[in-house]
């Protein structure tokens, strides 16, 4: 498998994407609508129109990998952009998301992080 590292970022395609394409195809999707390097070593995720197929694109080093997967049941619960054509998420999003988890449907809670330089921890806001 790969590995994901926490420097590791995830974009979501939003709209629709033709399930067809091929490495080609979608490593010229991210480069021209995500405006990304697809050999960047982040993970970029594509969806159809119904949203019950999922494309994953994922540079390792030494290939670029191509995974889907089929809804077999229920839709992808797909993010709104809220500005231009990509979303990022974080690493537990990802996971709740190709879970099929509804994301509207979650809510980050408040964490704390101790700042250098301070003697207690502060508390944050999560993204």
């Amino acid at each position: 498998m790969f590995a994901m590292g926490a420097a590791t970022r995830i974009y979501v395609a939003t709209g629709a994407t033709d399930m067809r394409k091929g490495f080609c195809g979608l490593e010229g999707l991210i480069r021209e609508r995500l405006e990304s390097d697809p050999t960047s070593g982040h993970i970029f995720l594509f969806a159809n129109a119904r949203r019950d197929r999922l494309k994953l694109v994922y540079f390792d080093g030494s290939g670029l990998w191509v995974c889907s997967k089929r809804m077999e049941r229920g839709r992808l619960c797909w993010p709104e952009p809220s500005n231009g054509h990509k979303v990022q998420l974080s690493h537990e999003q990802f996971a709740l998301l190709i879970g099929g988890i509804d994301l509207t449907q979650t809510r980050e809670r408040k964490w704390y992080r101790k700042v250098p330089g301070q003697e207690s921890g502060k508390l944050l806001k999560s993204a």
